[in-house]
């Protein structure tokens, strides 16, 4: 049985969200992971419409599922973090923690990233080897 894998939809043209598609993509030895910017037509297609007026800002990660259920913000962050290799899954025993307290702390780190982190001028082109990690 294939199981098809998530997608997970970042802010291309932001630092601190390509490392972490980066360090994903280490950590994600089994390919459980695809990727899209959220600027891109690949982003558009996969996300159910009904959701993309709400992703307009850019400031959240989204986790599209194989069942095509939507997480965004924090409860994204840890469902991604469950499946990666090591010792990652530990971070999502913080699941626990009233969401409104985690997308608080998600949403105030993301206002701020641009200045902490840094900005690029466009989205992140995949290496040759990343290439069919993305969907575009």
């Amino acid at each position: 049985m294939t199981i098809r894998p998530a997608i997970i939809l970042f802010d291309g043209c932001c630092n601190l969200c390509n490392d972490s598609v980066q360090f994903i993509v280490r950590h994600d030895r089994r390919g459980r992971f695809r990727f899209a910017p959220l600027q891109s037509s690949a982003a558009r297609s996969a996300l159910p419409s009904y959701m993309w007026g709400r992703v307009v800002a850019m400031d959240s990660i989204l986790l599209i599922e194989a069942d095509g259920s939507v997480h965004e913000a924090s409860t994204a962050a840890l469902r991604i973090a469950r499946r990666l290799d090591g010792l990652w899954p530990i971070w999502y025993g913080l699941i626990v923690v009233p969401r409104p307290w985690r997308d608080a702390f998600y949403r105030w780190v993301a206002r701020r990233r641009y200045d902490w982190f840094g900005r690029r001028a466009s989205c992140m082109v995949p290496t040759p080897a990343l290439r069919d990690r993305f969907l575009e």
